[in-house]
């Protein structure tokens, strides 16, 4: 908020708010104006006392510490460094939890009488609603680091304090708790908000690394020597390469928010494979390695891994291996349309012969490109994908083709390799590529024919080499024929098409939604198998699910962030409202286009839980010929639990 207000503006607007309920924009800061408004709403007066108790129970405050403990653990040590920078200054270092509630306070000797007479202790509320306008009790309604000077709190009896707040945010942007240094407001420290803001990071930090021990994590900074400062960013990737937690830096970084932590691969936001980060980390432990955002900003990274990751079976290392042997046997869960994709596909990879990979929207059409790929002599060689839909116009060309330096205004003085460039000895795929305009499909055509790249601003051609997998919704033979996309291009990308089927069309759905759920629970770091019930099971299989495996996958991701303590089954109620809604308007029957009287995986829709999963194992096994590790790979399980279920004694 806006230090110093004048007295007078604050007696001004404090008045007008009284008498017409509502505060006069211009003489205060909007977000205090906000939080004097909200504390009217909440029936208090200037003049009157909080609507809290100011000595809960100690039984209510043992509890509220009892759900805390992490945050309590990692804040402690900070508060200590906190409370040395303040010490002189008459303040008191506190700890609030996500509702208001002071649980651990540090205060200078001379300042706790004070402190306490407003029940500035733990057990106290300092939620607006029951104390008004406050840092703490802002902070977490706006959601952002607030400081409230004097006269600025909503009631009289707090104008003595000066007070500096900042939320404390989890590895995946949830709101954990404060930190605030309130004293008195004649002595308070120039500084107080830097301070805690500062502090509140380094308390996100020690808890990113303590929650996500299961996960890779970069250390990202814009210098190699910035890694390990307090300015670092911080971001958590699981064994197959999804963002599962970060800090506020990488966010801001990556250009990413809060809602995309668990939704977005790490390759969708660095000019990087997982793989040849690991790669980098095993020869140079120590030595930061430099990257580019697909923004083009330069960061430099390092790999951290706890001992606990490093000895776990399902580590990146052990996982590209077996994909390296046929990645997209890895993939195939049993249903006969995706298997002929795959086999046709397969029989093609490492010839000079384009891919054209055709499905509805989130099919998987990348994850079976990047299969492709790591099943072929070019796998340890980039694989650089490109969304043709995705890119600016205006910057498609130089993106694709790159450029040389000062070719343009804005242009990189450094000149830019550009995508197909980076493709080199790899593979290349162009996402959505019937979304190209037309001027950028010629390039692309004689890019094809000639086999070399020529930047833009350059007068020579460079030599170019890559396999080709394109991928699209769109009919593209229908869009030739229309004049919207190059029928030359077109059978210049068709070497071989193969079409992926919607999610509402395969037989694997339990198979599939077991294995994802295998991978979130190693991903979230349950360290359980988690199981759907029955009723819902039964529901999710009727569903047509128009985002089809990513909104499957997202879906279940989120269920299973919703687990409380000591479950383990999914059920409606960890199912988002506008899903449940469209679940109970689909008849718990058969999909529409399979066999009549038939439901999942060419069963009786009638099976339990248990006889679907027994039906998804044997079909495992029967498209395995009887290969239990490869079967358990298809399922999502270990081979132990493979043997479990079936009640063998493990080979």
């Amino acid at each position: 908020m806006r230090p110093n207000t004048s007295p007078v503006a604050l007696r001004q607007a404090r008045q007008h708010l009284l008498d017409s309920g509502q505060c006069p924009s211009g003489l205060v800061d909007e977000r205090l104006a906000r939080s004097w408004s909200r504390s009217m709403a909440a029936g208090l007066l200037p003049t009157g006392r909080p609507q809290a108790i100011d000595h809960p129970s100690s039984g209510t405050l043992r509890q509220v510490l009892a759900s805390n403990p992490e945050l309590l653990a990692h804040s402690r040590p900070v508060m200590e460094y906190l409370f040395e920078q303040v010490r002189h200054s008459q303040s008191v270092v506190v700890l609030a939890d996500r509702r208001g509630m002071l649980m651990h306070t540090l205060g200078d000797p001379h300042f706790v009488d004070k402190a306490e007479r407003v029940a500035l202790t733990s057990g106290a509320s300092w939620h607006e609603a029951h104390r008004g306008t406050n840092a703490i009790g802002t902070a977490l309604a706006e959601a952002c680091a607030v400081e409230v000077h004097g006269g600025e709190h909503f009631l009289e009896r707090n104008n003595f304090l000066t007070c500096a707040a900042s939320p404390i945010l989890s590895a995946t942007g949830d709101l954990l708790g404060i930190l605030d240094i309130s004293g008195d407001y004649r002595n308070g420290h120039a500084h107080a908000l830097g301070l805690v803001s500062t502090a509140a990071r380094m308390i996100e930090n020690r808890l990113l690394a303590a929650t996500c021990k299961r996960n890779i994590r970069l250390h990202l900074h814009s210098a190699p020597e910035g890694i390990g400062s307090v300015a670092e960013g911080i971001v958590a990737v699981s064994a197959d390469g999804w963002i599962v937690g970060a800090n506020r830096v990488a966010l801001a970084q990556l250009g990413l928010h809060a809602g995309d932590v668990g939704a977005t691969l790490l390759e969708r936001v660095l000019d990087v494979r997982l793989d040849d980060l690991l790669s980098h980390h095993k020869r140079r432990p120590q030595q930061p390695q430099a990257l580019r955002t697909l923004q083009g900003a330069l960061l430099f990274a390092q790999v951290q891994m706890d001992a606990a990751w490093v000895a776990s079976p399902t580590r990146p290392a052990a996982a590209a291996s077996a994909l390296t042997q046929d990645a997209l046997a890895q993939l195939d869960t049993g249903d006969a349309r995706w298997r002929a994709a795959a086999d046709k596909a397969r029989r093609v990879v490492g010839k000079p012969i384009a891919v054209l990979v055709q499905g509805e929207s989130g099919v998987g059409k990348e994850v079976f490109a990047r299969a492709l790929h790591a099943s072929g002599p070019r796998r340890d060689a980039p694989f650089v994908a490109i969304n043709c839909a995705a890119i600016p116009e205006h910057l498609i060309e130089s993106e694709l083709f790159g450029h040389v330096a000062g070719a343009f205004t804005g242009a990189r003085k450094e000149g830019h390799l550009g995508r197909l460039r980076e493709a080199h000895g790899g593979t290349l795929f162009l996402d959505e590529i019937g979304d190209m305009p037309l001027a950028l499909q010629t390039r692309l055509l004689r890019v094809l024919q000639e086999r070399s790249v020529t930047p833009v601003g350059a007068s020579k051609a460079v030599p170019v080499d890559f396999a080709l997998v394109c991928a699209t919704h769109n009919q593209l033979m229908q869009a030739a024929e229309q004049g919207r996309f190059r029928q030359d291009l077109y059978y210049r990308i068709n070497g071989l098409t193969v079409q992926l089927p919607a999610l509402r069309e395969r037989s694997d759905f339990v198979a599939l939604l077991q294995r994802l759920l295998a991978d979130l629970a190693t991903e979230q770091g349950l360290g359980f198998e988690v199981q759907v019930a029955p009723d819902l099971l039964a529901r999710l299989a009727a569903y047509p699910w128009p985002g089809n495996l990513r909104q499957l996958a997202n879906v279940l991701r989120t269920a299973c962030a919703m687990l409380a303590e000591g479950e383990d089954t999914l059920g409606w109620e960890h199912m988002p409202d506008d899903l449940v809604q469209a679940l109970t308007a689909v008849p718990a029957s058969p999909r529409s286009d399979a066999a009549a009287g038939v439901g999942m995986d060419g069963l009786p829709a009638s099976l339990s839980l248990q006889q679907l999963s027994q039906a998804a194992i044997d079909q495992a096994l029967q498209a395995a010929r009887g290969n239990m590790s490869q079967a358990a790979r298809q399922l999502g399980i270990s081979r132990q639990t493979l043997y479990r279920k079936l009640k063998m004694p493990v080979a």
